[in-house]
């Protein structure tokens, strides 16, 4: 098949280009580093400080007993009196620490949810979470509003440390379900109204425990 002249001239100055191409005039930004800022030193102030910036709750715990106390408090402030938790590592904590909830069984009418969690990613507030946890899928999504206990060895930097540690905790084999949750549900129509507790809890609280 024969080529018109004028697609010939278009391929000759192809070929001539791509014999003589044109230097990178910004090597550096060619994407070969990370968009993102390095580790801090402090990833529970991190965390404390993007959590909050979506309008989570923090709290930081000295330690087991701290975080009773303060959870009791919250409790009584709040008047939760329909407390739904469905992991024995939890009661157990709160019963050691004589810790005076009432814990209830229907999710459907609770006040409260409270959970454990895998991970805490610092660099975007996150709370990981999966169904490998007692309390499944449902638990922190459900309740009006969701308290997560949490300890600061839980805590990594960016998104892809939290996969790889989860990755080697259950060799290879992940849970059926992960979340990434960031704060309260929230959702924005098209004049971009943001409307809180859509499709999750209006409220979270994190409790983060030193340890």
């Amino acid at each position: 098949m024969s080529i018109s002249p004028a697609k010939e001239n278009i391929l000759k100055k192809i070929r001539q280009a791509l014999s003589h191409p044109v230097p990178v005039p910004f090597p550096h930004s060619e994407g070969n580093s990370s968009v993102f800022q390095p580790p801090v030193d402090d990833m529970a102030v991190q965390f404390a400080q993007e959590f909050t910036k979506l309008q989570g709750r923090f709290t930081f715990c000295a330690d087991e007993q701290d975080m009773a106390d303060q959870l009791l408090q919250l409790a009584a402030t709040r008047k939760w009196d329909k407390v739904v938790c469905r992991e024995k590592k939890l009661i157990d904590i709160f019963r050691q620490q004589k810790l005076a909830i009432n814990f209830h069984n229907n999710l459907a009418d609770s006040d409260v949810s409270l959970t454990t969690c895998e991970l805490l990613v610092s660099r975007t507030g996150t709370m990981v979470l999966s169904t490998a946890n007692e309390s499944g899928r449902t638990t922190s999504v459900y309740a009006p509003v969701h308290v997560c206990i949490a300890y600061t060895s839980q805590l990594v930097y960016d998104l892809k440390d939290a996969l790889l540690a989860l990755r080697e905790k259950y060799n290879g084999q992940l849970p059926s379900f992960i979340s990434f949750a960031t704060g309260p549900s929230r959702t924005a129509d098209i004049e971009k109204t943001l409307v809180v507790g859509v499709h999750g809890p209006k409220e979270v609280f994190v409790f983060l425990i030193e340890g």
